[in-house]
This record gives structure tokens, sequence and C-alpha cells, in this order.
């Protein structure tokens, strides 16, 4: 029983974060970079986290990962974004249905928006 128990406590600790699957072809890493309107807040930063990872239950989600700018001095890194986020879909048909779905709408709607000065999304098929 006590195994049991420590299993299910492991399986609802796990999110859909924890290992990304090799990509298949034709899937699609969806990767989205936001400018808070109070840049650095930890508040702000911290609820925009907590709703993109409320969003690894939507159907064709295969990964979901999100963090802050590592800060860099190379020329070539764009370290000025606050969090970032990465997904990875099945398709480029589930990419497309978890943009209307309604936990994604109502999270960049209630969320996102609100604290966002700037949003930038790259979309890459494999």
């Amino acid at each position: 029983m006590k195994s049991i128990l420590t299993l299910a406590a492991s399986l609802v600790l796990v999110s859909c974060s924890t290992i990304a699957p090799p990509a298949a072809r034709g899937s699609v890493d969806h990767v989205v970079f936001v400018w808070l309107k109070r840049p650095g807040n930890p508040t702000d930063r911290q609820a925009v986290i907590a709703a993109s990872n409320e969003l690894c239950v939507i159907p064709g989600i295969k990964f979901l990962d999100s963090g802050t700018a590592l800060a860099s001095d190379r020329p070539v890194v764009d370290d000025s974004f606050d969090i970032g986020m990465t997904m990875r879909f099945d398709s480029a048909e589930s990419l497309r249905a978890y943009e209307s779905h309604p936990r994604h709408v109502q999270k960049v709607t209630e969320v996102l928006k609100p604290l966002s000065k700037k949003i930038v999304v790259y979309d890459i098929i494999r």
C-alpha cells in the first residue's frame, strides 16, 4: 500500500516539463518570449510562469517548460526578455487547436496580456 501511495504522489508531482521527448517529423516547437510591463517584477513573472504551466493539460502538447532569461554579454544573445516558454506539439494542427483552446484563451486574456508589454513568438516545424 505504501508503495502505491508513493507512486501516486510521484505521478502528481510530474509535469509535462520533466523530459522533452525526441522531436518527431512534423512536430512543432512553439517558443514564446515575454517582456513584462513591470520588467523584473517577481510577482508578475511568477504569475505568467504559473499560467503557462497550467497549459500542459491541453491535448497535443508533448512538452512545456518556462523560465527567465540567462544573462549574457555575447552580442548575438538577446537577454532582454523576462520570461521564455517552450512548447512542443505533435503537429501543426495541434498548435492551431491549442491557440483556440479555452484554457489557452483564458490564460492569455486574464494573465499574459494584462502583464505583458511585448510578446514575440517563433514556431518551428521539424
